[in-house]
């Protein structure tokens, strides 16, 4: 899916609003937005530490409107004054949509109850949403990414685990020695634990399958890299933007003796890949 810009919608015709951190846009996130009907937008409380879907790349898992608020800047609100800033906001605002355990005001005092009572509109809550037997919430998804668990991760997201980093200067050895790679800076996601990924790389908006390698250099230089191999294609060109989407762990970070052993591993972790991406 290509990164969409911000979506820009006149606040005036925005009848409905669902309201939440949404880091990750996940399933539950997804269970809000069927309520939003066709007038809706995206109210985000933006706390700075969002990094599944960080910043405006939530756009791209939404066709609604996304407007962002900082939290910095309105923590302080009692619960009756927010509800007055997105009636101010939203001056046809109708329905509000949140999930089970919304809660908002200073020091989050105010909760499901006081939201009935302070907004005039219809309130629409929705119940805890699981797949298979998982509760879906951004803190549990991001602990199966810390663990390198991708198929769960993408089950409970509902999509595959997407990262976006710029490309930079590697070791070079990935060309003379080994397999070329694309060294990536990541910035603002949270990256899977360290090891070897069967993955889908994009580069100017074309899809290829590719290996990932993400984790500490310790075979080498001991430095710590984001590197993807395209596979089965010679991509020499240098690319600002480079999407990584993650399909499955192939394997752990592991030291080698010597360079023969690691480039051995390397071209059974390629054949690995292909098995992954081609089922």
């Amino acid at each position: 899916m290509k990164k969409s810009s911000s979506i820009l919608v006149n606040k005036n015709t925005i009848t409905a609003i669902s309201i939440g951190g949404f880091d990750g846009m996940h399933l539950a996130h997804q269970e809000l937005f069927k309520n939003l009907g066709n007038n809706g937008g995206i109210v985000v409380i933006e706390s700075g530490y969002a990094n599944i879907t960080p910043k405006t790349y939530r756009q791209e898992y939404s066709n609604y409107p996304i407007y962002y608020y900082v939290l910095e800047n309105i923590k302080h609100l009692t619960g009756k004054e927010f509800i007055l800033l997105l009636k101010e906001e939203f001056p046809s605002l109708q329905k509000i949509i949140v999930g089970f355990d919304f809660c908002f005001g200073k020091n989050r005092k105010n909760c499901i109850p006081e939201l009935n009572s302070l907004f005039s509109g219809e309130v629409v809550v929705v119940k805890e949403v699981k797949k298979n037997e998982i509760a879906v919430h951004s803190r549990i998804i991001r602990e199966y990414l810390k663990n390198g668990d991708i198929k769960t991760t993408n089950e409970l997201l509902n999509r595959e685990y997407k990262i976006f980093g710029r490309q930079i200067k590697g070791q070079g050895l990935g060309s003379k020695s080994f397999v070329p790679t694309i060294n990536i800076k990541v910035s603002d996601f949270i990256l899977p634990n360290e090891g070897v990924y069967a993955t889908k790389t994009i580069i100017n908006e074309e899809e290829y399958n590719s290996v990932t390698f993400l984790g500490h250099r310790i075979t080498t230089d001991g430095s710590f890299a984001v590197e993807t191999h395209i596979i089965d294609k010679d991509i020499k060109n240098m690319y600002t933007l480079v999407q990584i989407k993650f399909i499955e762990k192939i394997r752990k970070n592991e030291k080698f003796d010597n360079f023969e052993e690691l480039k051995l591993q390397i071209l059974k972790d390629i054949n690995q890949a292909k098995l992954v991406l081609n089922n």
